[in-house]
């Protein structure tokens, strides 16, 4: 149960318009707007944040963003943003199978130095203390480019911010996982 009421029917007219992209955005209200409604100016900067970031963060191949988000959502412990991170994959072309794995990339052979490195730099950089060594940083550097860099680090940095709201204020996943197609088994077997 969330921490504080959710607020399905939002007064104001920073909260009513957060109601309405919420709902063409995702189809629905989601809780985390739900609970932001009860505070404009928290809704509002949270809001211009993911406005901004939507239009200018475009660097980094969106698979290795989503592996970050992922990754960090998972190890914040917020079952909304790994619901929803989980909805996403599925929906934006990642590989069904990677998508099942990221939880276990350290044993899994799905994924390639590349993106090991990210879920490595992800997991650490959302560490407390975030220590991320000059080792893994010169492993990402060898992959990245400075901007793409500094995205990856500003992925995992946002994604570390709406996990800790979303748990902090209790909550829980709406059941996007529930509404992803499972692909078909391939003539090699039936799919996980």
């Amino acid at each position: 149960m969330a921490h504080v009421p959710l607020n399905e029917q939002p007064k104001g007219a920073i909260p009513r318009l957060a109601a309405e992209y919420t709902k063409r955005r995702f189809g629905q209200m989601v809780e985390p707007t739900e609970a932001a409604a009860h505070h404009s100016g928290v809704l509002f900067a949270m809001g211009a944040l993911e406005t901004s970031v939507q239009k200018g963060w475009k660097k980094l191949d969106p698979t290795m963003r989503w592996l970050a988000i992922q990754v960090t959502s998972m190890r914040v412990g917020c079952s909304w943003c790994v619901d929803y991170g989980y909805y996403e994959g599925m929906n934006q072309g990642i590989d069904p199978e990677k998508v099942r794995a990221v939880g276990r990339w350290r044993t899994s052979d799905l994924f390639d130095e590349r993106e090991r490195v990210v879920l490595e730099y992800a997991e650490t950089a959302t560490g407390s203390p975030a220590e991320v060594s000059e080792e893994l940083a010169a492993r990402v550097r060898s992959h990245f480019s400075d901007a793409e860099f500094v995205e990856l680090a500003g992925w995992v940095a946002l994604e570390n911010f709406r996990s800790r709201f979303n748990a902090g204020l209790g909550l829980k996943s709406q059941g996007f996982s529930d509404r992803c197609d499972i692909p078909e088994a391939t003539a090699g077997g039936p799919v996980a």
